[in-house]
């Protein structure tokens, strides 16, 4: 299917028909497997001011926190124990935890878990010679969502940068050999249903081996905190229409989607969606990872998040793979 069929396809069907379509694909991709990773919410500090974050620097309700590397370490072995091939260290762009403390720290979970295992950081915008001395201390995935392809409302969102410096960071990535993830919120204010099209098509020309999305959810401590949040509905349109623009990447059924609906992420995985990622944080600190209010499993442990994937998994005809779970047009890329 060629782009513009996929998208008169997305303007025109149900989303009922959209996510059979979107589903067979990602069966006949992979299966009937969903890939887990592991989430460590290591940092909510944050130097950025973005409108709708609810760990934006001005949020002075926000009870920061920092993971010590030991807090860190303990808990990918954890995760490792748990059988979690893949680890997601995600953070708030938090500068104390610069690029040479992130790559002895990289470096440090390499040598527990071998190259069998992926490491993805999602710490935010760096140059090029910073990403590349993540990527020589074994970090194997970088993410970075883009939020929106409508540059003059990235620069709102985001108090005046530039859509197209992040734009070049995923660029840079992605020439450093990095497994690239990025992505967008569904619903944003001033979004209309071009907006949305074009994020997945933004998705489709960065060749993108991950996507992750959700619902814009407004926070009472942002400036969007009066906006209506984005709809379920739309959030599982656009995981089929990125499923049938792009086969052979991983598309994660993420926990904003949960947070708005609690059969939110098995309605994903129905449409197209091939990765969950049970947040293994430390209980003590994810309730203070708080982008967005409602947030689901804050008060569940680490193992409690991984024993009640099966049985979600299992309820939609699928089964969980603890394997590293490459994308297929990442390891396409590399031959």
């Amino acid at each position: 299917m060629n782009i513009k069929e996929a998208i008169d396809l997305y303007k025109c069907a149900s989303t009922k028909e959209l996510s059979k379509i979107a589903n067979d694909i990602v069966k006949k991709n992979y299966s009937d497997d969903v890939f887990i990773r592991g989430l460590i919410e290591f940092s909510n500090y944050c130097d950025m001011d973005c409108l709708y974050c609810g760990i934006r620097k001005s949020n002075g309700k926000a009870v920061r926190y920092r993971l010590t590397d030991e807090e860190v370490i303990d808990t990918v072995k954890f995760g490792l124990d748990a059988n979690i091939k893949t680890f997601v260290l995600q953070s708030g762009e938090d500068y104390k935890y610069n690029v040479e403390k992130l790559s002895k720290l990289v470096y440090k979970i390499k040598k527990i878990t071998g190259a069998e295992t992926a490491i993805t950081l999602s710490c935010g915008l760096m140059n090029r010679d910073d990403y590349k001395e993540l990527k020589d201390s074994g970090c194997d995935r970088y993410l970075m969502r883009f939020e929106t392809s409508d540059e003059n409302l990235y620069s709102y969102l985001k108090k005046g940068q530039s859509l197209k410096t992040r734009l070049k960071g995923l660029e840079n990535l992605k020439n450093l050999g990095f497994e690239v993830g990025s992505g967008f919120m569904v619903g944003l204010p001033g979004e209309t249903i071009e907006t949305g099209i074009n994020n997945a098509l933004l998705c489709k020309e960065l060749e993108l081996d991950m996507i992750g999305i959700g619902p814009f959810i407004p926070h009472d401590e942002t400036p969007l905190k009066k906006e209506a949040p984005g709809s379920l509905d739309t959030i599982l349109r656009t995981t089929a229409l990125l499923r049938i623009l792009l086969p052979y990447s991983n598309i994660p059924a993420t926990t904003a989607t949960g947070s708005i609906d609690a059969l939110g992420r098995e309605k994903a995985l129905s449409c197209g969606a091939n990765v969950l990622m049970p947040n293994i944080t430390p209980a003590k600190y994810k309730k203070n990872y708080l982008i967005y209010p409602g947030k689901i499993c804050l008060d569940e442990s680490g193992s409690e998040c991984i024993s009640r994937l099966s049985e979600r998994v299992v309820s939609v005809g699928k089964k969980i793979s603890y394997e590293r779970g490459d994308s297929i047009s990442y390891t396409i890329m590399k031959q």
